[in-house]
C-alpha cells in the first residue's frame, strides 16, 4: 500500500476508494468532497477555518494531504486507467478508461433528471432515488439555501449547478416495518412468496387489483399514516421524529393490510410534498419528478406520488438509473461524449409519464394538512 494512501484511506469515501484500487490514483471526486467533506468546489479549497474550529486543525496544517490535494470533476479519467491487477481482476483490458466517480443516489440522479423528452430542464425537475430510503435532488443555477435541505453543494451532480439534497431516512425500508405489523401480514408474505413476490409487491398488485391510485380515497378510507420511524431528515432535520398511524380499527383481513400499504405509501409522498414546499419557500420551482430505485419502479407507486405532490412523474427508460449515471461517467472519462451534460442527453430519454389525478387533488390536499397536523402531534406528544 502506498506511503500516502496508507494515511489517507479512512478518510476517503467508497467511490473514491474503488477508484483508488482500480487505477491507483489519489484524485477525489467533487461529489464526495463536497457532499460529505465540506469541500468548497466553488472556490476550489478546503477551508482551514472550518477545520480549526471542528478539532481538526491537524489536517489543515498537513495541507489536507489526508482527506485529498487533487480534487477532480465526476467523470474525469484517472491516471492512465486500469492498472494491470485490476484489469486481470475485473477480466478487462488494462488502460481502460475509469472516471472519478461519485455517490450512488448522485449517479441517479445524472442517470434521470437529464433524460431527452418531457417539458423542463435540469433546473426544473428533481430526482427521487426511491429505494430503502428515498433522496432527493434538485439543482440551481444559485445558491439557494433551505432549511432542513443539505447543501447547497457546487458541481456535486450536474456540473456547473448547485445541489440541494433531501431525502427520508426510511422509505422502502418505512413500509416494510408498516405492513409487516398487521396481523395478516405472516399469512399474506407466504402467499406473495409463493407467487416470487415480495409482500409489497403483493400489495400493489392486490391494490391495482382493486383500482389502485384512482380509488385511493375508497380504499384508504380513514387511515393516516407519518411514516418516519427513523426520524425526518428533510425539511424538519430531526432525527427525533417518530412514526405514526392515526385511524385504525378492528379490521384484520387483507383488505385493511391494503389500506394501510396505500396510507403508508401516500405519507411518503406528503413527506416529498414537504420537501418541494421547503424548496418552492426559497425560490426552486420544480414542475417534474424523475423516480428511480427499486421501490420507484412500481406504476402505482409511481402514480401515487404524482397524485400527493400534485407534480408530473417520469421515469426513465432504464430500468436502473443508478448504473446509467454510473456508465455516463465512464463514457465522459473514455471520450464518448464531451462532458457529463452531452452524456445525460444522449444515454437517457424519458418513459412512462404519470399526471395527478385531477379528481383527487382535493382530498390529497386535506390529507396533506392532517398529515402535517399529526406529526406536528406527534413531535409535542413525544417531548412530554
Amino acid at each position: 500500500m502506498p506511503r500516502t494512501f496508507a494515511a489517507a484511506w479512512q478518510f476517503m469515501d467508497l467511490a473514491d476508494f474503488l477508484t483508488w484500487r482500480a487505477t491507483g490514483s489519489l484524485a477525489r471526486s467533487t461529489c464526495t468532497v463536497t457532499c460529505k467533506w465540506t469541500y468548497l468546489a466553488h472556490e476550489a479549497r478546503w477551508d482551514d477555518a472550518y477545520f480549526r474550529k471542528v478539532g481538526l486543525g491537524a489536517l489543515a496544517d498537513e495541507k489536507f494531504a489526508r482527506i485529498g490535494t487533487e480534487i477532480v470533476a465526476p467523470g474525469s479519467a484517472l491516471s492512465n486507467g486500469l492498472t494491470n491487477e485490476a484489469a486481470a481482476e475485473l477480466g478487462l483490458l488494462p488502460g481502460t478508461p475509469v472516471a472519478a466517480g461519485m455517490i450512488d443516489a448522485h449517479a441517479g440522479g445524472i442517470g434521470s433528471v437529464g433524460a431527452r423528452g418531457g417539458a423542463g430542464d435540469v433546473t426544473r425537475r428533481m430526482a427521487y432515488v426511491f429505494g430503502t430510503s428515498a433522496c432527493t435532488m434538485t439543482t440551481t443555477e444559485q445558491p439557494a439555501f433551505v432549511p432542513g435541505v443539505w447543501g447547497p453543494y457546487f458541481s456535486a451532480m450536474v456540473p456547473g449547478l448547485w445541489l440541494n439534497e433531501g431525502g427520508q431516512s426510511a422509505a422502502g425500508a418505512a413500509i416494510d416495518r408498516l405492513v409487516g405489523m398487521h396481523p395478516a401480514a405472516v399469512e399474506l408474505a407466504g402467499l406473495a412468496a409463493r407467487s416470487g413476490q415480495s409482500l409489497s409487491q403483493w400489495l400493489a398488485e392486490e391494490a391495482e387489483r382493486h383500482g389502485g391510485a384512482a380509488r385511493a380515497d375508497k380504499l384508504i378510507g380513514s387511515l393516516h399514516v407519518v411514516p418516519e420511524f427513523l426520524g425526518n431528515r428533510a425539511p424538519l432535520a430531526n432525527p427525533d421524529a417518530r412514526g405514526l398511524i392515526a385511524g385504525l380499527d378492528m379490521a384484520t383481513g387483507a383488505d385493511s393490510l391494503v389500506a394501510l400499504y396505500l396510507a403508508g405509501l401516500c405519507g411518503l409522498g406528503y413527506g416529498a410534498r414537504q420537501i418541494l414546499e421547503a424548496m418552492r419557500g426559497r425560490g426552486i420551482n420544480i414542475d417534474t419528478i424523475a423516480i428511480s430505485g427499486g421501490a420507484g419502479q412500481s406504476p402505482l407507486v409511481r402514480q401515487l406520488i404524482a397524485d400527493t405532490t400534485g407534480k408530473i412523474v417520469y421515469a426513465p427508460t432504464s430500468p436502473e438509473p443508478v448504473l446509467l449515471g454510473s456508465a455516463m461517467l465512464g463514457a465522459v472519462a473514455a471520450g464518448r461524449h464531451p462532458d457529463l451534460p452531452a452524456a445525460m442527453s444522449a444515454m437517457s430519454k424519458v418513459g412512462e409519464v404519470y399526471s395527478p389525478n385531477p379528481s383527487l387533488a382535493a382530498w390529497h390536499d386535506r390529507r396533506f394538512a392532517a398529515f402535517e397536523r399529526l406529526q406536528a402531534a406527534a413531535l409535542s406528544v413525544l417531548a412530554v
